[in-house]
């Protein structure tokens, strides 16, 4: 039983880290920066800020942020110390197999597939709608049956709608109610079934080709679209303080409507429970630590560089949003487009711009995701807990290019079949797990190791990392019971194979024979 939680000594990962892996190194602190960012400006800041306001904190939402980032905070110094200490690509997964053995690594290796793979058909089919809206206005029309999940059912909008283009759309509650207010029946309207998500299976399949190619190309790619997004975040942000309304901001925070989680401080608690989700992705930044010039220096840069630059960018856009338009009309699916026309039509060039940049920084955030995942196989592959395959390095890209293909070629699959609704929860209690663990961790090693070099110290152990693993237990639990049960049965088949090939083909098991 005790060889279930051997460790892994730290000594091997620092030699691993300084031996020839044939991962090329070559990313500078900011590209581990724009790394993280690419990562965490996605859907939310264009989508999940204006519905977590008009459904749960109003105005008060940049407070929600601000709870949210604190929690992320907690969470990234425990990221930045273990990543400067053992700069190996595996991530949590590297980290527990340190602090807490074997099987409670392959736990969070197993756990990890949810947060990157899934992450990166989540945000593929977010990829789609609006990369489907833009062609529409340019006169390209994909056959709606071709850009959903399987099975969802499509509602026809009508043109001339605030805050939303004319399209089809997915028959949700809040769809439904958003033409109800219109005085429109969305039983008139005309409706198809869909049979798979063509154009997120096609965004998938262009990135795992180009992070085949090399680690450096793709770092360029992403450095690009953060480039375009930032950008024009930072334009909206500009153009927007100008037409705040003090009136729209108050009051700041709205009265609650006596059901906890619907404004007042129970609806602020609400939206950061939401919006926490909108930093997943920051921890990336931790599974290139192979391939970083300096990682004992630029790891912990790269991390809280980015998370902070994002929750700075997330609190102004909420700003800027609830001011321009009332946050009771926010729950639309594009309600920064909706804060535009708000502006007057001398700014309806900007809504095509913020599609742009929508897309741009979607797709960083898939090349993030999908960058992460190959490089946790690989490194549980050198340990033997996976087939030789899987840690294959490409002779001439230097990329771990066989499990690059596979886990774009699955996430393709889930990405044409699956619903965001399902995809996007199962990718939000894997992380928050994650997140949980390697906090934990922190403080395992500071008792069990005090004496290993950190170039990088968590601040105020053990209080940060009990408030990192705290928070995101008290978040896990906010999260509908059917989600639990998927995270148990995906760990049962983990547990699975673990016992039938892992357990059997560890090196660290095999050593101590």
């Amino acid at each position: 039983m005790s060889k279930l939680f051997a460790l892994k000594p730290i000594s091997d990962l620092l030699s691993e880290s300084k031996a020839d892996h044939g991962l090329r190194k070559s990313l500078s602190a900011l590209n581990l920066t724009t790394l993280g960012i690419g990562a965490v400006i996605g859907a939310g800041i264009f989508v999940l800020t204006g519905q977590a306001a008009a459904q749960y904190a109003g105005p008060a939402i940049v407070i929600s942020f601000l709870i949210s980032g604190f929690a992320c905070l907690f969470a990234g110094l425990c990221y930045a110390e273990f990543a400067s200490m053992i700069p190996i690509s595996g991530s949590a997964y590297t980290y527990s197999y340190a602090t807490m053995g074997e099987f409670m690594a392959w736990i969070i290796g197993w756990d990890l597939i949810l947060e990157y793979l899934f992450a990166a058909s989540t945000v593929s089919v977010g990829w789609s709608g609006y990369m489907v809206s833009l062609l529409s206005q340019i006169g390209i029309n994909i056959p709606p049956e071709y850009t959903s999940a399987r099975g969802m059912e499509l509602l026809q909008i009508p043109a001339n709608l605030p805050g939303i283009d004319a399209g089809w759309f997915p028959k949700t509650p809040q769809i439904i109610e958003f033409l109800a207010n219109h005085g429109i029946d969305s039983a008139s309207l005309p409706m198809v079934t869909s049979i798979i998500n063509v154009p997120a299976m096609f965004v998938i399949a262009v990135i795992t080709m180009l992070l085949v190619v090399g680690i450096k190309e793709s770092a360029n790619f992403n450095n690009l679209m953060v480039i375009i997004k930032v950008s024009v975040i930072i334009l909206f942000i500009g153009l927007g303080f100008a037409f705040v309304k003090s009136s729209n901001l108050h009051p700041f925070i709205p009265e609650g409507t006596g059901e906890w989680g619907h404004f007042g401080w129970g609806g602020i608690m609400r939206g950061a429970a939401v919006i926490f989700f909108a930093y997943i992705g920051f921890d990336a930044v931790s599974t290139a630590a192979q391939e970083a010039k300096n990682p004992q220096r630029d790891m912990p840069i790269g991390i809280l560089a980015s998370l902070s630059i994002s929750t700075i960018l997330y609190i102004l856009v909420a700003i800027v949003l609830t001011g321009v338009v009332s946050y009771k009309f926010l729950n639309v699916p594009a309600p920064i487009a909706l804060a535009v026309d708000a502006m007057g039509s001398d700014y309806n060039w900007l809504r095509i711009i913020i599609k742009i940049a929508a897309l741009a920084g979607l797709s960083s955030v898939i090349l993030v995701m999908l960058l992460g995942q190959p490089r946790i196989f690989h490194t549980m592959s050198k340990d033997g807990l996976l087939p030789p395959v899987f840690s294959k390095i490409h002779p001439r890209f230097k990329t771990p290019y066989v499990s690059t293909i596979i886990t774009g070629a699955v996430a393709m699959i889930f990405a044409g079949i699956l619903p965001i609704s399902i995809l996007g929860e199962l990718v939000s209690i894997g992380t928050l797990l994650a997140f949980a663990i390697v906090c934990v961790g922190i403080i395992i090693l500071r008792v069990k190791r005090p004496e290993i070099e950190r170039p990088f110290r968590t601040p105020f152990v053990p209080l940060v990392p009990i408030l990192g693993a705290g928070i995101c237990f008290l978040v896990m639990l906010s999260l509908p019971w059917e989600t639990w049960a998927r995270l148990f049965v995906w760990m049962a088949l983990g547990f699975v194979i673990y016992f039938a090939y892992g357990i059997r083909h560890s090196k660290i098991r095999n050593s101590k024979k």
